[in-house]
């Protein structure tokens, strides 16, 4: 079954050109569309638990094939 993962562009809040990506993994239920409507609520969740991150930016892609999840 394809994932989809909801890529989140973070950064250290108090050093935003510290950055890296965080990859969050869906079940492929509805394709990048499911993906854009869960993303808020998961981002705010994430951020929630890590305070001294920033997310910057996010999107939704399909997991490349052979990636451990």
């Amino acid at each position: 079954m394809p994932f989809i993962e909801l890529v989140l562009t973070i950064c250290l809040a108090d050093k935003l050109s510290s950055c890296r990506e965080e990859h969050l993994h869906f079940e492929d239920s509805g394709g990048p569309v499911t993906c854009m409507l869960q993303a808020p609520p998961r981002i705010a969740k994430w951020s929630a638990e890590h305070p001294k991150l920033r997310v910057l930016k996010w999107r939704c892609e399909y997991a490349p094939e052979g990636r451990d999840i």
